[in-house]
């Protein structure tokens, strides 16, 4: 049996990581400015994050949502104490699909609407009601066609009002930076106008936060930068280090009832561990600080290059273009200067280190890209 293809493969298999590197069988290191899709918030092989796992393992690894899970309240607890949300609750799931799956259910529950309204360039999942939201004709098949969705242009609060306006929308679903749009970030006062229009017209606001949040912008999330507080908010990625997990965190304005939400593996023993463990790393070693800290030394830097243009994000999710394939220049970047980065259109290039990458790594960086624009 093959392999059915997914994506274009680096000839490389990272066979081991520590911290901000992976190293691939014949020992060759590579610096990893993208944390595989970001998910990589604590480092690889992070010691505390290795032994909770194992710990965890070795007791009971999974049982079924019919019986009670602490570790399930541990890390809703944490969690809500951490982002600022501990008014809210929590469901956990395996992936960010799910998650923005889910707040959709939840918004057309609470508000009794079938529309939603999403945002151009847009990705939330590659699952039915997720890709229904995902502004991308490649992954949409004739399937997830949904006759009850708009799109509207990011930061264009015209038309974004003249939809909402209406009244028949269960939610407006926006990322609290637009990844695979290529790191394009709705401004502070759109976030608040939108706030505003969704209270005055019953409509939900969720914000995805799959790979924008967990510290990763320096707040925890990165619409509380705009002092916001969304009715929903999805996150995954970043929450397991690695491991699937994802969550929506709900405001207590939503009624929960009997088989509303359901799931198998969602919020199991290992992956509310490997929960846990991400969130007491981030505590003990300032994760927070410390993207916005190496963040703002990327981005400034960056932006005193030639040859690289458009630099432009908030902590550590940073994107700029380049002359040419985005996709030539990062594999160049893998094969002759050992850096693995990640892409998003035709001229991006995307970073997405993990949380704890050092300045000194980060300089690392600059001084291979360096190299390799002056070849």
């Amino acid at each position: 049996m093959t392999l059915f293809p997914v994506y274009s493969l680096y000839d490389v298999e990272p066979v081991r990581g520590t911290g901000s590197y992976v190293y691939a069988a014949d020992g060759t290191e590579y610096l990893d400015l993208y944390g595989g899709h970001a998910v990589i918030s604590i480092g690889h092989a992070h010691p505390h994050y290795v032994r909770a796992l194992s710990e965890q393992v070795s007791k009971i690894g999974f049982y079924s949502n019919s019986v009670r899970n602490s570790l399930q309240q541990q890390l809703a607890d944490r969690l809500g104490r951490m982002s600022g949300y501990d008014d809210y609750s929590l469901f956990l799931v395996n992936s960010g699909a799910e998650a923005n799956e889910n707040a959709l259910k939840l918004a057309s529950f609470h508000t009794g609407r079938k529309r939603v309204l999403a945002i151009r360039g847009a990705f939330h999942g590659r699952t039915s009601g997720a890709v229904g939201v995902t502004d991308n004709e490649r992954i949409r098949s004739p399937f997830n066609q949904n006759k009850h969705v708009t799109f509207v242009p990011l930061n264009d609060l015209q038309a974004a009002s003249r939809e909402l306006l209406t009244g028949e929308y269960c939610a407006i679903i926006i990322e609290g930076i637009q990844g695979v749009a290529g790191i394009q970030l709705p401004t502070d006062d759109y976030l608040h106008q939108i706030r505003q229009l969704t209270l005055q017209t019953g409509t939900c606001l969720i914000l995805d936060e799959v790979q924008s949040g967990y510290g990763r912008t320096g707040r925890f999330f990165a619409h509380q930068h705009a002092g916001i507080r969304p009715d929903l908010i999805t996150t995954a990625k970043g929450m397991g280090n690695g491991f699937p997990i994802g969550g929506v965190l709900i405001s207590p304005d939503f009624q929960a009832t009997s088989g509303m939400l359901g799931t198998t593996f969602g919020g199991n023993h290992l992956a509310c561990a490997a929960g846990i463990a991400v969130l007491d790393v981030m505590a003990d070693e300032q994760l927070l600080e410390n993207a916005d800290r190496v963040g703002h030394y990327l981005l400034s830097t960056l932006k005193q290059i030639d040859n690289i243009h458009n630099v432009r994000g908030r902590g550590l999710m940073i994107g700029f273009d380049v002359d040419g394939a985005a996709s030539d220049f990062r594999r160049r970047l893998v094969y002759e200067q050992h850096v693995f980065t990640g892409g998003a259109g035709q001229h991006t290039v995307r970073l997405l280190p993990a949380l704890n990458l050092n300045l000194q790594q980060a300089e690392e960086f600059i001084i291979r890209l360096k190299q390799l624009l002056e070849q």
